[in-house]
């Protein structure tokens, strides 16, 4: 029976250190940074297929373990299955006992409904900024002429990865652009 750990944080620049600190009982701990939104997170994966019966999972939190309520839902069932508990420090939440498991599903709830009115302000706020014009993204590395030069040339048969290396721009970037409708030349 050991305490396993997994620590996570959104993006390359945040620090797992706090997180860190507080795992450090756990005899082993899986870290990543990765958006939580991402379907890819080996270290979860990899954490997941580690634990064994009797094992306990220590987060700090709920929403550093799962992207939505139904994927904590199935992570729960996997950890029931395997017969480990789940422990989440900041919540005070241990499933070993039926007022954990309780709370867990509770907190759970209210996690996702969090989220979802966190993503309702964000749509609204762009929505807004969009109509006062705000251009949103990232800025086009390749200017309007350039891109007509783009796509001339692609019409007349240069290759993609050429025009890859010609504009040192990426292959998503090159179709991007071909897709476009033919910009106005200022000449």
């Amino acid at each position: 029976m050991a305490n396993i750990g997994y620590a996570r944080v959104s993006s390359v620049g945040q620090s797992l250190d706090v997180q860190l600190d507080k795992l450090k009982d756990c005899e082993k701990i899986f870290q990543e940074k990765l958006s939580g939104t991402s379907d890819k997170r080996p270290r979860l994966k990899a954490c997941l297929e580690y634990v064994r019966e009797g094992d306990s999972l220590v987060i700090i939190r709920l929403d550093r373990l799962a992207r939505s309520t139904l994927h904590l839902c199935q992570i729960a069932a996997e950890l029931e299955h395997k017969k480990v508990d789940l422990q989440v420090l900041d919540q005070n939440i241990n499933t070993s006992d039926a007022t954990g498991r309780l709370l867990f599903n509770m907190l759970g709830a209210i996690a996702q409904f969090e989220t979802e009115i966190r993503a309702e302000r964000q749509a609204e706020g762009i929505r807004k900024a969009k109509e006062r014009g705000v251009k949103l993204g990232k800025k086009k590395k390749l200017t309007n002429e350039q891109i007509a030069e783009l796509q001339t040339k692609r019409s007349e048969g240069v290759l993609i990865k050429n025009l890859m290396e010609d504009y040192n721009i990426s292959k998503a970037s090159v179709y991007r652009y071909l897709a476009e409708k033919q910009p106005l030349v200022q000449e």
